[in-house]
C-alpha cells in the first residue's frame, strides 16, 4: 500500500522560507510524477508545483514561480517543496499527491501538514 507523509510545515512571517517534504512509502518515489497541492478553507483545492519522475521537468503555479522550488531525491523517497519569501496568502494547508506517469488522475495523497504565514 503506497503511503505519502507531508512533513515541514509551520508557522513562520512573511518573508520567511520554510520546506515541506513528503515521503511515500509502499513503492519507490522514482514510480512517480508527484505534485503539491494546497487549499485554504472555502476554496477549491490549487496546484502548486510538480516534478516528473526522474527531476528532469518541473512545473509551477505562477504564484510559485521565482519563489518554490520543487526537488526530489528518489534515492531517501523524499519530494520536497522548497518555499521562499513567503507571503500571508500562501497560508493553507498543504499535500502531496502522486500519479504513475502515463496517468492523469492523482491516485495516492497525503494528509496534508499546514503552513501558515503571519504578516
Amino acid at each position: 500500500q503506497v503511503q505519502l507523509v507531508e512533513t515541514g510545515g509551520g508557522l513562520v512571517q512573511s518573508g520567511d522560507s520554510l520546506t515541506l517534504s513528503c515521503e511515500t512509502s509502499g513503492r519507490t518515489t522514482s514510480s512517480f510524477y508527484v505534485a503539491w497541492f494546497r487549499r485554504v478553507p472555502g476554496k477549491e483545492r490549487e496546484f502548486v508545483a510538480a516534478i516528473t519522475r526522474t527531476g528532469t521537468n518541473t512545473y509551477y503555479t505562477d504564484s510559485a514561480k521565482g519563489r518554490f522550488t520543487i526537488s526530489r531525491d528518489n534515492a531517501k523517497n523524499t519530494v520536497s517543496l522548497q518555499m521562499n519569501t513567503l507571503k500571508p496568502e500562501d497560508t493553507a494547508v498543504y499535500f502531496c499527491a502522486a500519479r504513475p506517469e502515463g496517468l492523469t488522475t492523482f491516485l495516492y495523497w497525503g494528509q496534508g501538514t499546514q503552513v501558515t504565514v503571519s504578516s
